[in-house]
């Protein structure tokens, strides 16, 4: 069946739940599209013009319909003092937390994204591919990590877990929670006003396979609420992406109001969906050890199957369920975006 709609109108009326002509389809592949460029990874993760020249690369030669901007999960944290080390063939990291205790919150200042690096480079990136092809296809610019997990790496991770455990100083917990949704809210409305379409937190700490579902809603459920709360009055669309088995926090998860919330292979497609179901998008969950070391066949495979349970009454895009790996093959992508025009139109 020949697209009866453009990439930006199969989005918007996924998003919204309309009827779209099929399931549309995003790659989390800044990693695979950066190397495919045959430049140093630390080269393109540090310069917007080549990350957005490698994006656009990879959106000539595989045609899916949602482009997830970023350069790994340590921008924010670099903005705002962290060291960051850029690796070659992989996602930079970041490393040594700047507060050695919960009580230096206030002593810290929100990054301006116009002129923080890496944010300054990544807004022009979003730049660059609004103007190159914003008007074809939907531009998720990431805003990079969310409250629960900047501050992890603000604090250091085993420090402020023990900081949420021991639970004595909540008050405190909570300004860095604050803090950190602050500068990612700020980045999100730089990312929109540069010209995505939506943006994006990731918020891998805030899981059950490392935070109980009571302190996902007594801590970082009420920080990310409050910023999808602020983007929504804006007319903004936030995506909250959570990794491994979400399903003891689903019912808080979609409570956050997040009108995209990116699933992986751990969680239980039935119980998302039956959940979702009208409240608000699921996007993945492809298990992207199958889109790495897989055929292209399993690729399809598993496609059907998301397709099939995720598919019906609207609100899903087919896409990994994390971030790529950076040696996923071409064929595999080819097979994910083929697979949602195959096995997902809408009759």
């Amino acid at each position: 069946m020949t697209d009866t709609m453009t990439s930006l109108e199969r989005i918007e009326a996924t998003i919204h739940f309309r009827k779209p002509d099929r399931v549309p389809v995003d790659l989390h592949n800044f990693q695979p599209a950066a190397r495919a460029t045959g430049l140093p990874m630390s080269e393109v993760f540090q310069n917007g013009e080549l990350l957005a020249e490698a994006m656009l690369q990879a959106w000539r030669k595989f045609g899916h319909d949602m482009i997830l901007l970023e350069n790994g999960t340590a921008c924010n944290a670099q903005a705002c003092g962290l060291k960051v080390t850029y690796r070659d063939d992989m996602a930079p990291a970041a490393h040594d937390p700047i507060i050695k205790s919960l009580s230096e919150v206030a002593d810290l200042e929100v990054p301006d994204p116009y002129t923080a690096f890496p944010m300054n480079e990544i807004l022009k990136a979003t730049r660059i591919l609004s103007k190159e092809i914003g008007d074809k296809v939907w531009i998720c610019a990431r805003a990079d990590q969310g409250p629960m997990d900047l501050s992890g790496q603000i604090r250091g991770l085993n420090e402020f877990m023990m900081d949420i455990g021991y639970g004595e100083e909540p008050e405190l917990i909570h300004a860095l929670l604050d803090y950190s949704r602050r500068v990612a809210t700020r980045y999100a409305f730089a990312l929109i006003e540069c010209g995505g379409h939506s943006t994006s937190i990731g918020e891998p700490l805030g899981g059950p396979e490392l935070l109980s579902p009571r302190h996902y809603k007594e801590y970082p459920w009420r920080h990310e609420k409050a910023m999808v709360d602020e983007l929504k009055a804006a007319g903004i669309i936030l995506h909250n992406h959570i990794c491994g088995n979400t399903i003891p926090i689903i019912d808080d998860f979609i409570a956050t109001g997040a009108q995209v919330l990116e699933i992986d292979h751990k969680t239980d497609m039935h119980i998302a969906k039956a959940h979702a179901r009208g409240k608000t998008t699921l996007l993945g969950n492809i298990d992207t050890s199958i889109l790495t070391y897989g055929t292209p066949q399993d690729v399809e495979d598993a496609c059907r199957a998301a397709i099939d349970i995720l598919g019906p009454d609207y609100g899903f895009i087919l896409g990994p369920g994390c971030a790529m790996g950076p040696e996923t093959p071409d064929d595999n992508i080819h097979a994910l975006v083929e697979s949602a025009k195959k096995y997902g139109v809408y009759r």
